[in-house]
This record gives C-alpha cells, sequence and structure tokens, in this order.
C-alpha cells in the first residue's frame, strides 16, 4: 500500500489539485469486487475519488498485479499474443490496455515535457 503523501487531489476545480503532501487527503473506505481499491477524500474542495483515479488502472476490472505485469510484458518488447499468453487474459485485454497506457504516457509526456524552443 501506498502512503498518503503518494497521492493528491484529482478534482480539476480544487486549489490543491495536483499538489503531492499537502496533508488535505484522507482515506474513505474501499471499492471493487475484493475490496482492495482505497478510496481518498479532499477535505479542500470535498470531493470523493478512487487512488487509480489518474493512471492506466483507473477503470481496471483486473487485479493490480496482472495488470502490471501485462503492462510490463509489453513494456519489454513482447508481443500482444504472447502477452495474452504469459499473463492469461484475452489478446483483446492486452491491446485495449496498451491503447490505454499509450494515450497516459502522451498526455503525461505532454504535461511534464512542456514546449521548449
Amino acid at each position: 500500500m501506498h502512503s498518503l503523501e503518494e497521492y493528491c487531489c484529482q478534482n480539476t476545480s480544487c486549489s490543491d489539485v495536483g499538489i503531492r503532501g499537502k496533508g488535505n487527503l484522507r482515506w474513505h473506505g474501499y471499492s471493487g469486487h475484493s475490496r482492495l481499491i482505497r478510496g481518498l477524500y479532499c477535505r479542500t474542495c470535498g470531493k470523493y475519488f478512487s487512488e487509480r483515479k489518474g493512471t492506466v488502472l483507473e477503470h481496471s476490472r483486473l487485479q493490480e498485479a496482472k495488470a502490471i505485469s501485462l503492462l510490463e510484458h509489453l513494456r519489454d518488447g513482447c508481443g500482444v499474443r504472447s502477452t495474452s499468453r504469459l499473463v492469461g487474459v484475452s489478446s483483446n485485454t492486452v491491446l485495449r490496455y496498451s491503447r490505454l497506457a499509450g494515450k497516459h504516457a502522451v498526455a503525461l509526456h505532454d504535461e511534464l515535457v512542456a514546449f521548449s524552443p
């Protein structure tokens, strides 16, 4: 489990959006089929969100370990079919996660590497 210092508010209208370790977040219950996904509450704006909000796993139904394994196989250069066999999921699932991870990587790159002349 990650500590609260690693999370930040995901509400774009909150004054503390994107600020990690501010002390404005607290745990608020669990969600998911097996109750393993923690909920967070922002004291500044009063909004609730999942610890997966803003990540590739935001709407994931796979177990976290299986999804991470899938993405690691893709990162290491395994093909779609071999990744699906190794992880034990459908090839369509591998394609869906690779598209999600690609979109997330582009957005993160655009945010972290601003336009430089």
